[in-house]
C-alpha cells in the first residue's frame, strides 16, 4: 500500500527546520542545495513544495508570522491594562532574545539582497505579515490606531536591534515599563482617558 503524505504538514515541518539554517549561514550565503542537506531531503523534494530560495523564504515570513501571531494572543492576551501588557511584553522579549535576534539577523540579511522598492511594492507575504502584526498591536492596545501599532512594533524592532548591535544598557522589562508610561500618557491625552 503507497504510503499517505500530507504535503502540506510535510511542506510546514521543512519550513519549520529552514529557519536554523536561514540563521545559522544567512540568507544571501545559503543555496538551496545546502538547505536541502540540511534538511536531508533531495533538491528535487525542496524545488516541488519551493520554486526558489525567495519563495522558501516568503513561506517561512508567512509560517513564523502566523506562529508568532498566536504566541503573542496567548502570551499577551487577557491582561488587565497597559502595565501588565508591557511586564508581559519585558517578559516575553528576555525569554525569547536569541529567536528575536537570530529572526532579525535573518530578515536584515535578505533584505540586505532585495531591491527594496521592488520588495515593498510586489510582495503580498510581507505586507499580510506586517498587518497581522499591527492588527494584533492593535488588539492588544484596545485601539484601532494603525500608526500607534506601528510605533509599538518599530520600539520593539529597535530595542531587538540594540541587543543585536551589543547594547549591553538594554533592558527589556525597564524599556517596555517605560514605553507603558509613555503609551499611558499618549492614550489618556488622545482619548481622554484618566
Amino acid at each position: 500500500m503507497p504510503k499517505i503524505v500530507d504535503h502540506e504538514q510535510y511542506r510546514k515541518e521543512l519550513l519549520g527546520k529552514c529557519f536554523d539554517l536561514f540563521a545559522e549561514k544567512g540568507y544571501g550565503a545559503i543555496t538551496m542545495r545546502q538547505i536541502a542537506q540540511g534538511l536531508s531531503v533531495s533538491t528535487g523534494t525542496l524545488y516541488h513544495y519551493f520554486p526558489s530560495k525567495q519563495a522558501l523564504f516568503e513561506q517561512l515570513v508567512e509560517e513564523i508570522s502566523e506562529q508568532d501571531v498566536i504566541t503573542a494572543l496567548v502570551e499577551f492576551g487577557g491582561k488587565n491594562n497597559l502595565s501588565e501588557l508591557m511586564e508581559s511584553l519585558g517578559n516575553y522579549l528576555v525569554k525569547n532574545e536569541e529567536y528575536l535576534i537570530k529572526w532579525t539577523y535573518v530578515w536584515v540579511d535578505f533584505c540586505q539582497h532585495q531591491d527594496s522598492k521592488e520588495m515593498l511594492s510586489n510582495s503580498t507575504v510581507f505586507k499580510r505579515a506586517n498587518q497581522r502584526c499591527q492588527q494584533v498591536a492593535c488588539d492588544l492596545l484596545g485601539v484601532q490606531d494603525v500608526v500607534l501599532a506601528s510605533f509599538v512594533l518599530s520600539f520593539v524592532n529597535g530595542v531587538i536591534l540594540e541587543k543585536l548591535w551589543g547594547n549591553e544598557t538594554i533592558d527589556f522589562p525597564e524599556q517596555c515599563q517605560l514605553l507603558g508610561e509613555m503609551l499611558t500618557l499618549y492614550l489618556q491625552k488622545k482619548y481622554s482617558l484618566k
